[in-house]
């Protein structure tokens, strides 16, 4: 499938809005935001922590934040639990038009975000990735079972000519206009975004994998569940269909 270059979307420089949908991460909001100050260098940047209904302390830790930091916004969503849509309301309200999307947990290191936007502001990339190398199995952030798992999906999903080695990745820069030029053509709900953009995109994005160390996690447990899984199959016989049965 050839790409296209994309040479409409002007990137603001140094402005950076940092979406990240949390769910119960009462022991990890004032550390990673904390590492996000010290980290990050010469980008203006605001922080938007998504709450996904949290039942633990998360809630009241990110109000008082609020009250901390002038660059710190926070929402509080009470819908249904969705970790897709944490991450559509947070680009919604985003400030800036460059988009990062990182985890909660402290797996994604942000000392790697000064070399994903020096890679994104410098070049003609529609989308940058922090990505594991999973082949290698070098990454103590992941068990054996998910490594496996995560290469089999890239493989069943290197039918769409995707052009990364982690399309599961929830670390990665864009440009808020992919958004929502292509709102209406996601799939939107169940898992991270990643994938859903790449694939559903009205364009050929050209992607670029900025390889990272992927850190264990911290005070909490994965939330992939049998629920997101079953969106995972759905969104990929979804666009099988489409890809060869429609036009």
């Amino acid at each position: 499938m050839k790409q296209v270059k994309n040479t409409k979307i002007k990137k603001a420089k140094n402005k950076l809005s940092i979406v990240i949908p949390i769910l119960n991460e009462e022991k990890n909001i004032l550390p990673l935001t904390l590492s996000l100050i010290n980290k990050i260098k010469n980008i203006d940047f605001e922080i938007i922590f998504v709450d996904d209904n949290s039942l633990d302390q998360t809630q009241k830790i990110l109000v008082n934040l609020k009250k901390r930091y002038k660059f710190f916004k926070p929402i509080i969503r009470n819908k249904k639990r969705d970790l897709t849509q944490s991450c559509f309301d947070g680009i919604e309200k985003a400030k800036y038009n460059n988009i990062l999307i990182m985890d909660g947990d402290l797996q994604h290191d942000p000392i790697y975000i000064n070399k994903i936007f020096a890679e994104y502001k410098n070049n003609n990339y529609d989308i940058v990735i922090g990505a594991r190398n999973l082949l290698s199995g070098s990454n103590q952030g992941l068990s054996e079972f998910r490594r496996i798992a995560s290469v089999i999906l890239i493989f069943s999903f290197s039918i769409f000519n995707i052009k990364t080695s982690d399309p599961m990745s929830g670390f990665f820069m864009f440009h808020k206009n992919i958004y929502f030029k292509n709102k209406k053509f996601l799939f939107g709900k169940g898992f991270k975004i990643l994938i859903d953009l790449i694939i559903n995109s009205k364009k050929n994005l050209i992607v670029k994998d900025v390889f990272i160390k992927f850190k264990r996690r911290h005070n909490n447990k994965s939330k992939m569940n049998f629920r997101i899984l079953f969106f995972l199959i759905q969104f990929y016989f979804l666009n099988i269909f489409k890809k060869f049965f429609t036009k």
